[in-house]
């Protein structure tokens, strides 16, 4: 038996590794993708005032606190009972469009970027975004450098600070937009159109006419056929602020749709002993293993889930570029609507087509005349005691449910993240990768494993917000197992 193991992986937020165990010829036997962290928010959230909660729970995240904060302050509108102005809406939408020109960046060109402009096989000293910007040259790393600087000066704008906004409030915002401020979001607006365009462009020249990359995308090496979840508007195009979750099976056909509210009726969380981390599933369907297919209930959310379980996007350069992408992987139309694109590298050209929609989103809500409207909230006037919020997160669909007592002192508090909707399926494109790349007598080199590493990279996962909570306290549990992954002895102590 023989062991590998890549620890700590690279390029993500939060920690994990990968175990891969070789059989006596050489072949994969089996692979673990352990989260070794743990955070106990929904914990120590228990016994605070409700609305704490949105400048609490930001902190989960240094890279989408915007998430969590919006989340928050959506579950407090439910929970006090009270629907913020128009005006309310429209600012926290715009802020977190703006965020997600900031986060969409990043991962492309900083943590998924390595691997393509740069190359999968390049020393490792060279994959980052240094490598990145020797590459492509000092004037597109300016640039964004320059997309990042003025998307977070937007959100310290609107939200009071650039990290963990402060701005949201249950019944709406803190503060209105000024005409001043409004006119210097537009232009910003209009650069991150034109960046968008330009990423795109970049994606398009180096990955897509690159044969070998090609090839790489469109090989089954990353392929897996599941169900997707992703938040859709009244017309199922993508919505990333505020709609309905809609979940569709591997052919494409509408499994359910449902308000956040009900998530509990549709999603379950399986455990296993080796993580701390936890399994969602449909419910529908019910939990089978780490198998795809439509009778797994396994879902993926993602960017490329989102885009695959919608009709259209909302804006309309974004519209042009989804049409291209769904067309170049010979996707038909099935009422109204795509194939699901299965190809998993597939989601960084997805995240940037979305980063695409949500500069050309900001611009719309900027030129909004209602945006500086001086309405922007609604004093709450009583405690219902059940709150549930839900945004979509970069990194896929993000659901906040609050109790609390008569008081708003909190009872309950339960979080689903992005990245742990797509824990199942991470472990799953690991072990694929794993058996389809390593093969009796051949060469395990550094970079046959970043390509391992690129089946997690590409759901671009968030492990510090996935961590959050495990039930009582916290025990130590240590599981050997053989490589057939029976358990041979566990210790355990409960402290």
């Amino acid at each position: 038996m023989k062991r590998i193991t890549i620890d700590p992986i690279t390029r993500l937020e939060g920690h994990g590794k990968i175990e891969i165990f070789l059989d006596e010829n050489g072949d994969v036997k089996n692979t673990y993708f352990q989260i070794p962290e743990l955070r106990g928010f929904e914990q120590f959230c228990v016994g605070r005032l409700a609305e704490e909660m949105p400048v609490i729970t930001n902190r989960i995240c240094g890279v989408c606190p915007e998430a969590h904060h919006l989340a928050s302050v959506k579950a407090l509108d439910k929970l006090f009972g009270v629907d913020p102005p128009p005006a309310a809406k429209k600012i926290r939408e715009l802020l977190y469009s703006s965020f997600y020109v900031t986060d969409h960046t990043t991962h492309f060109y900083a943590l998924a970027g390595p691997d393509f402009i740069v190359g999968p096989d390049a020393p490792p000293s060279e994959r980052n975004i240094l490598g990145v910007i020797k590459k492509v040259g000092l004037d597109i790393g300016r640039q964004v450098i320059d997309c990042r600087a003025r998307n977070h000066h937007v959100i310290k704008m609107l939200g009071g600070r650039g990290i963990h906004p402060a701005a949201g409030l249950p019944g709406g915002w803190s503060k209105p937009v000024s005409e001043e401020e409004r006119r210097e979001i537009e232009d910003i607006a209009r650069k991150n159109i034109a960046f968008a365009l330009f990423t795109l462009k970049a994606f398009d020249d180096i990955v897509l006419k690159n044969k070998g990359y090609l090839d790489l995308i469109t090989s089954d090496i990353y392929l897996h056929k599941t169900y997707y979840m992703g938040t859709v508007d009244d017309k199922n195009r993508v919505n990333f602020y505020d709609g309905m979750i809609r979940v569709v099976d591997p052919e494409g056909n509408e499994l359910i749709k449902y308000s956040p509210e009900k998530y509990m009726e549709h999603i379950a969380e399986h455990v296993e002993p080796w993580t701390y981390l936890k399994f969602p599933y449909l419910k529908k369907i019910g939990w089978k293993g780490f198998v795809d297919g439509k009778e797994s209930g396994v879902y993926t959310a993602t960017p490329l889930s989102r885009l695959n379980v919608s009709d259209s996007m909302a804006t309309p350069k974004a519209q042009e570029h989804f049409e291209r992408m769904y067309e170049t992987f010979g996707c038909k139309r099935i009422k109204g609507r795509y194939q699901p694109i299965h190809h998993r590298l597939a989601t960084h050209w997805a995240r940037l087509i979305e980063l695409l929609y949500a500069a050309e989103r900001m611009l719309e809500l900027a030129v909004d005349p209602e945006i500086t409207s001086p309405d922007v909230r609604e004093i709450p006037k009583k405690i219902k005691g059940v709150g549930i919020g839900s945004v979509e997160a970069p990194r896929g669909t993000l659901t906040h449910h609050y109790e609390s007592d008569k008081n708003g002192v909190l009872k309950k508090v339960n979080l689903i993240v992005g990245t742990t909707n797509n824990y199942a399926p991470i472990t799953m494109s690991i072990k694929k990768a794993a058996d389809k790349l390593i093969k009796s007598g051949k060469v395990i080199e550094e970079g046959l494993l970043n390509k391992i590493e690129m089946a997690f990279r590409l759901y671009d996962p968030c492990f510090s917000c996935a961590t959050h909570s495990i039930p009582g306290k916290m025990p130590l549990i240590i599981t050997i197992k053989n490589v057939d992954g029976e358990v041979i002895r566990t210790f355990k102590r409960d402290g």
